[in-house]
């Protein structure tokens, strides 16, 4: 799966326990009529993806969900689900990058006249 957006936070990359378990946090903002403000984890050594990126970049984030069962000391269960990283890619701005010309409006054209004419064919059958 993938995610498009901006960046709105990037973390320190975070060491846990005695295996040296690394995890690395990145809020990224979709565009879209009801943004959402999704946290995506990088871990191990994918934490090093995210030290070229800055906030307010458009990003797209390759992903992975994932879902953890536990069963807490008094025997309840419980669910937990995460949103890993495994690729993140710079996406270029269309309008910062000229590439394609604009498109004029659609009334800057003139309409085209009567089609049903016997002047105007000119096909050779």
């Amino acid at each position: 799966m993938e995610v498009q957006g901006r960046i709105k936070f990037i973390g320190e990359t975070q060491t846990f326990g005695n295996n040296g378990f690394r995890k690395r946090e990145v809020v990224v903002t979709t565009e879209e009529q009801y943004p959402q403000h999704l946290m995506i984890e990088f871990v191990q050594d994918k934490t090093d993806l995210l030290n070229s990126y800055q906030v307010g970049q458009q990003v797209k984030v390759s992903i992975n969900l994932r879902g953890r069962e536990w069963v807490n000391p008094q025997g309840e269960t419980k669910y937990f689900n995460s949103i890993q990283g495994w690729r993140i890619e710079a996406l270029v701005d269309s309008e910062a990058s000229g590439n394609v010309p604009p498109v004029p409006p659609a009334d800057a054209f003139e309409p085209a006249g009567d089609l049903n004419e016997d002047d105007h064919d000119d096909l050779p059958f």
